[in-house]
This record gives C-alpha cells, structure tokens and sequence, in this order.
C-alpha cells in the first residue's frame, strides 16, 4: 500500500482545513488508517484513525470535538476535516496504514510523505 497526502495550506485560526490521503493497492478496505502530527522538534503524535470498515474512529484529546476523520472505500481516500483550527495544531500531518493498528504509531505499515498545516493567530 502506498499513500499520499494532500490539502495542507496556510490557515487563519479558526479556520478549516481537509487533509485527504489517497491510497494505492487492492487492499485498502483492509488497513486501518491513520493521521498523525508532527511539530519540529517534537514526537510523533496521534490524530485520528479509522477502522477498515470506518464503524470505529478513533482521536487525540487535543483534536477531539474539531477534527473527523471519514473513508471511502470505492476512492481509496481517507480524508481529515479539521475545523476550529488553532496555531498550535501547525505541524507536518501524516498519513498512514495498518492491518492491526490503532491508535500507535508503531502499529502502522505504511507511511506517507507529509502535507504541511500552517495555523496563523
């Protein structure tokens, strides 16, 4: 599986913003997928997942209420609806899969290359 992330921008606070990930490969419907963060300087942190039928979502406290993550099977594409954003959710946001994953980052397969959010105050 091979993904790749899009629809990172620059944003006011407040503001919203979609991530989407596209996907390659057959199985797709059988990863669970993933979003995480990354601030410069920091760890790699947990956003949202999904399981492969999208009956379970999965989210970080710090995005629990703003963020929703969703699929669509047919497309290959996960995607990331983040409103309410806030300067401190300005990071590089990752895509990734996994076949038993969850909510931890070592749990995940395949990674994407990064889409970059910039949140203004």
């Amino acid at each position: 599986v091979q993904v790749a992330e899009s629809g990172g921008g620059l944003v006011q606070a407040g503001g919203s913003l979609r991530l989407s990930c596209a996907a390659s490969g057959r199985t797709f419907s059988s990863y669970t997928m993933g979003w995480f963060l990354q601030a410069p300087g920091k760890e790699r942190e947990f956003v949202a997942a999904i399981s492969w039928s999208g009956g379970r979502t999965y989210y970080g406290d710090s995005v629990k209420g703003r963020f929703t993550i969703s699929r669509d099977n047919a497309k290959n594409t996960v995607y990331l609806q983040m409103n309410s954003l806030k300067p401190e959710d300005t990071a590089v946001y990752y895509c990734a899969a996994g076949l038993r994953a969850a909510i931890n980052k070592y749990d995940y397969d395949y990674w994407g290359q990064g889409t970059q959010v910039t949140v203004s105050s």
